[in-house]
């Protein structure tokens, strides 16, 4: 394995003036348990790495009713699990953090290398995606918000170019009425990368069951985390019936290309998006209605899903 040269950042500007100095040389790190599999592997062999896990202005959680959730990019994963704020206004993103890995990797690992990673298996992606985050990015021309369907632009790659830094990621402030829930498929659960990962959010007219808004978000079945815009489209302004929720989730399971690998094949995967799609629509609409998941069973119902 090659050597590196190890900085520390302690301001955002200080690592973008790291890398503009050492341009293809360097990379940004927070959290490394992605980096130090790709570098003993061989696979990234940087110069200099350049951590920016010790900037205070990357690591803050900060919600209001009015502004909704920030998330500081070197925020921990095990921090975002945690938070009473997401857990009872985001609980798609605190199910999408409970599914992500074990405790010791969730205290290391940041909602922000996450979305840089750009894995299509990343856990907190389709929360995310579902939920409407956005992303702010800082680099040497400034500032810019992207949309975090707009970030991924295939499997491991990110619109991010060189010297910008993805500070925080913002989520809209919660509707009323409103329940998501993230639920993922693997062979091992938590400890392994997910065959298929489903995220729906609900807002439901009133309380009833009516539907106002709904965003299903699918995971593990395309070279990015993708909508399921057909199934959506299905279901939003109609009143939501048990046949009408098979049928969305007919249709998501239709609208996805998977391939095979290791974890699964993809007609396997196809019948997953299918049965996920119908369990997080389902638990969502329980949510919007006031019959709240408890934490323990959300924990539950991320880790695994049974088939």
């Amino acid at each position: 394995m090659a050597r590196f040269e190890y900085l520390e950042a302690r301001t955002v500007r200080q690592a973008i003036s790291l890398m503009s100095r050492h341009g293809q040389d360097a990379r940004f790190v927070a959290g490394s348990t992605d980096f130090l599999i790709r570098w003993r592997q061989g696979i990234w062999q940087p110069k200099f790495v350049i951590n920016l896990q010790h900037i205070p202005a990357l690591s803050k959680i900060r919600f209001s009713r009015k502004n909704g959730l920030r998330l500081g990019a070197a925020e921990t994963v095990q921090a975002i699990e945690e938070n009473e704020y997401v857990r009872r206004n985001y609980p798609a993103l605190a199910t999408g953090a409970t599914a992500f890995a074990g405790t010791q990797i969730r205290n290391l690992a940041t909602i922000g290398g996450n979305i840089c990673n750009a894995s299509p298996a990343g856990d907190t992606l389709p929360a995310l995606l579902a939920l409407g985050a956005e992303c702010r990015v800082t680099g040497p021309d400034g500032e810019r918000v992207v949309p975090l369907d707009q970030m991924f632009i295939g499997p491991g790659q990110t619109c991010l170019e060189m010297g910008e830094i993805l500070t925080e990621i913002r989520l809209p402030p919660p509707k009323a009425n409103t329940g998501s829930i993230y639920i993922k498929h693997s062979p091992r659960g938590a400890m392994d990368i997910a065959t298929v990962g489903v995220a729906s959010l609900i807002t439901l007219r009133n309380g009833g069951n009516f539907c106002d808004d709904v965003k299903i978000s699918l995971g593990c079945v395309a070279p990015t985390p993708i909508l399921a815009i057909k199934a959506e489209g299905m279901l939003k302004g109609k009143e939501l019936t048990p046949g009408l929720i098979d049928e969305a989730a007919r249709l998501a399971q239709e609208s996805v290309t998977p391939i095979d690998d290791v974890r699964g094949s993809a007609s396997y995967r196809k019948s997953i998006v299918g049965a996920l799609t119908k369990r997080t629509l389902e638990r969502a609409i329980e949510i919007a209605q006031g019959n709240h998941v408890p934490y323990r069973l959300q924990r539950n119902l991320a880790v695994q899903a049974e088939f």
